[in-house]
């Protein structure tokens, strides 16, 4: 579902978040894991946020949440920033996270209806006990779990059903927006098809936005209207889903996409996998410059030297590299 509004929904404007990490007697050395990224979001879209483990997709989506304090830039929902305590708590009623992890993101001592249920208690979004237990039923029914559910607790489920209990926590306060934090990579092959297509229609139904986290290219293709892709805490290209993988611009993007599975094998066979030398960096020491000059086939000297833009090279298409219209 793509929207074309004016105004985007989320704003996210040269966003930060540093960790002071104790490397040495009173001496501290910053962790950039987010490091100036920037983009928008429209109502109703499905932006998907890719890349390699450690990449800082999980810290950027807590962060635009204000789950961590930025370090710096600002996020706007609705074209107003979100900087203060009440502004926060406004915006919470509207933007809300479904975590990784269903086993370790749900309270083993409460019950199903009583997980739901907090969301409601927080906000008091309710006027009598009747109507909470309405709501908290209405919510298990959108995510495709009954009734004789709500008096059991998490460890009675399976993986997929903790899930579900928690996308209907994330539903409770009405939510505008949802941080989708890699949702089904914990989940069998089998569940993550249907909680997928569960996301496709409770956003049709209730004119959800997502920012959908994961490194799994196939899911994030099927899911995203965009895509934004991730490298050491920059962002180094975005653009439609289908131009992400007919025709990647960035050296770091093609490297993912080649590895995409294919299910032909004649096709399979006539790809040409691009493999990456060399390891990660790690945040903590990041290479100056563009920070994937160091396992770029492309790389020059300009590319040591200074960090290429995130600009625009074609209508609505972003790449951050200093080569890209040489290597396209």
């Amino acid at each position: 579902m793509n929207n074309t509004n004016e105004q985007p929904l989320v704003e996210v404007k040269h966003l930060k978040q540093y960790f002071d990490i104790n490397t040495g007697f009173f001496k501290s050395t910053p962790l950039k894991a987010v490091d100036d990224i920037s983009f928008s979001i429209r109502k109703g879209e499905t932006l998907g946020l890719v890349g390699e483990s450690g990449c800082g997709k999980t810290t950027a989506g807590r962060t635009i949440l204000h789950l961590y304090k930025p370090t710096g830039g600002e996020v706007l929902f609705h074209g107003k920033p979100v900087r203060t305590k009440q502004e926060i708590d406004e915006y919470r009623t509207k933007a809300t996270m479904v975590f990784q992890d269903p086993y370790s993101s749900l309270d083993p001592r409460m019950t199903v209806s009583d997980i739901i249920g907090e969301p409601l208690d927080v906000h008091k979004m309710y006027s009598s006990k009747t109507e909470r237990r309405e709501r908290i039923l209405e919510l298990m029914d959108h995510v495709g779990l009954n009734s004789e559910h709500a008096a059991r607790y998490a460890h009675e489920f399976s993986g997929g059903q903790r899930q579900r209990v928690g996308i209907a926590r994330a539903l409770a306060v009405n939510p505008e927006f949802i941080v989708c934090d890699e949702p089904v990579s914990a989940l069998d092959v089998s569940i993550q098809a249907q909680v997928i297509n569960m996301f496709d229609e409770l956003q049709d139904k209730l004119d959800l936005t997502y920012l959908f986290i994961a490194h799994d290219l196939l899911v994030v293709r099927h899911i995203s209207d965009r895509i934004a892709v991730m490298y050491l805490g920059k962002m180094v290209e975005l653009a439609d889903a289908a131009d992400i993988y007919d025709r990647p611009l960035h050296p770091y993007t093609k490297a993912l996409i080649s590895a995409v599975p294919v299910p032909d094998p004649n096709m399979a066979r006539s790809n040409q996998r691009i493999a990456l030398t060399g390891e990660i960096p790690s945040p903590l020491h990041a290479p100056s410059g563009c920070p994937f000059h160091t396992r770029c086939p492309y790389a020059a000297d300009v590319c040591k030297g200074s960090m290429p833009a995130f600009e625009e090279v074609e209508k609505g298409r972003f790449v951050a590299c200093h080569r890209v219209k040489e290597i396209n």
